[in-house]
């Protein structure tokens, strides 16, 4: 699902907004989980899962193409932990 397929869904189950109110939101909320995201704040969706940053500590890769050693610097990731319905879900347990 893309970004532009939520708006769409979600401009089909609430039809008394137009498509420029929800696109509207749906940036809304996004923008505000990066912001948070940067911040380096937890963000969790009780029975979805939990975005946090993690650490990432510097060190030697390799570059695939040409195989030659690369350093990498300290750098922080995003980190996606699914919530325990979600994982419940997709393994259709009941």
């Amino acid at each position: 699902m893309t970004k532009n397929d939520l708006i769409k869904k979600l401009q089909e189950e609430l039809k008394s907004y137009s498509l420029q109110d929800v696109t509207c939101v749906v940036n809304i909320i996004f923008d505000s989980m990066i912001d948070a995201i940067k911040r380096g704040e937890r963000i969790e969706l009780r029975g979805f899962g939990s975005f946090t940053v993690r650490e990432r500590k510097p060190r030697l890769g390799r570059n695939p193409k040409s195989g030659t050693e690369v350093k990498l610097e300290e750098r922080k990731v995003p980190f996606f932990k699914t919530g325990k319905e979600l994982r419940i879900m997709v393994n259709n347990k009941k």
